[in-house]
């Protein structure tokens, strides 16, 4: 009897340990981890951590999230705008349950720790607007589930890595505004998941590869402010799915497809300006009806402009700096079919070789319309009266054409014209 007594009090005691410690410290290793994470914080502008302490359970503290079913475990981890200075600890890859981690706008430094790769529940990883250096830790390739990655505006160097390449349920991979080189991985092909590829503003070179071509699930392409060299591979120019192209700012060259606007019915941004790109604008290029920007500007496009009366949603269309145009009358007939998109703000065709008169319908265009820059061109004959119209206009460029006569009145009515460039023509008569 007195055995029996003995080991119920035994059991007893055991229990009340157990839901004692469940109460008050949890599991051992996650608390820790963060107690860990706190240690390394040199500067808590907010004081968020304050409440990083024993007086209550960590499940309670700022930013920590626990697990319904294991009500003892970390989840999620978010800490963003928090102000918060230092290096994160290693000892973050013990939060084994963790399936978010949002450290975004704050100033962490030194490198990422390679440990978040023993989490193999993350599934969101948000570290952008710090200032960590160093490389890519491979080991985030251990992150199986990862779905959005944002490592954005940080000094983080070296090459992407190609064990990236094997995170299936990927769909973000966002990295700009970093000082990343080497190229972009074939194995980035195998994403299968990927709907945002965000890389601009690096040091990232060679060919853009064409197993890109593969990722049909992808939306959002921008590869701008690089130094990518060779052409755009057709593949790539395929992927139906595709939104936004951007490749501004590189070093690509190389013709478009005449078929562009058939393939990518859904493109709402184009933008190769910036390179070195020659041939014509492709003619299909209306049949993109949701194309809001345009960016052809800065290459070696020749040829005339085609039909754009389908675009209805274009805001921005930049050909400046080209050789469009021949110096023929109607070299600007194309203006007459951007009447129709009637919410235009930026309309840049300087610096080509645009002849014949300015069309008189150039002041049905947008009324939304801001920058509207023509300058330096082979532009004959007046400036229609009916740019008055365009009440909005902020920025209007024509000079360095041959255009002649008089000053319209008109032109009296741009209140809020900032800029106005009608010099080295051949005006005649009073400044009205």
């Amino acid at each position: 009897m007195g055995l029996l007594f003995s080991w119920s009090l035994f059991l007893t005691l055991l229990l009340s340990a157990s839901v004692a410690d469940s109460v008050h410290g949890g599991n051992k290793t996650d608390r820790l981890a963060l107690l860990s994470f706190k240690a390394q914080i040199t500067g808590d502008h907010f004081g968020t951590l304050n409440s990083w302490n024993e007086s209550i359970h960590f499940c309670q503290w700022v930013g920590v999230t626990c697990s319904r079913r294991h009500p003892t475990r970390v989840t999620v981890l978010n800490l963003a705008h928090r102000k918060l200075v230092g290096p994160v600890s290693p000892h973050i890859g013990n939060l084994s349950f963790l399936k978010k981690l949002l450290l975004s706008n704050n100033s962490f430094s030194h490198e990422i720790p390679p440990q978040l790769g023993r989490l193999k529940r993350l599934q969101l990883l948000a570290m952008d607007n710090n200032s960590f250096t160093g490389e890519i830790p491979t080991n985030i390739s251990g992150c199986s589930n990862l779905i959005d990655l944002y490592l954005d505006g940080n000094n983080i160097s070296g090459k992407i890595p190609v064990e990236l390449g094997s995170l299936s349920k990927l769909q973000t991979l966002s990295i700009y505004n970093n000082h990343l080189g080497g190229g972009i991985p074939s194995a980035f092909g195998n994403l299968s998941s990927l709907i945002h590829f965000v890389v601009p503003a690096n040091r990232i070179g060679g060919s853009i590869p064409s197993a890109l071509g593969k990722l049909k699930n992808l939306k959002y392409l921008n590869l701008a402010v690089n130094i990518l060299v060779g052409t755009i591979p057709s593949s790539i120019l395929n992927v139906s799915s595709l939104t936004a192209f951007n490749v501004l700012n590189n070093r690509l060259e190389g013709m478009l497809p005449l078929e562009l606007g058939n393939t990518l019915p859904n493109l709402r941004l184009f933008g190769v300006g910036g390179n070195s790109f020659n041939g014509s604008i492709p003619i299909s290029i209306s049949n993109a009806t949701k194309l809001s920007y345009i960016g052809f500007g800065f290459n070696k496009f020749t040829g005339k402009v085609p039909y754009l009366g389908k675009l209805n949603n274009l805001r921005w269309l930049d050909l400046a700096e080209n050789y469009l145009g021949s110096g023929e009358a109607d070299d600007l007939s194309f203006l007459n079919s951007l009447t129709n998109a009637t919410k235009m703000t930026n309309l840049g065709l300087s610096r080509n070789n645009f002849g014949g008169l300015l069309p008189r319908r150039i002041g049905n265009l947008s009324t939304e319309l801001h920058y509207l820059r023509i300058h330096t061109n082979k532009i004959v004959g007046s400036i229609p009266t009916g740019i008055g119209n365009l009440v909005n206009l902020q920025c209007l460029g024509l000079a360095d054409d041959h255009l002649t006569g008089q000053i319209p009145s008109d032109i009296g009515k741009l209140q809020n014209l900032v800029i106005l460039g009608l010099s080295n023509n051949k005006f005649y008569g009073d400044i009205p």
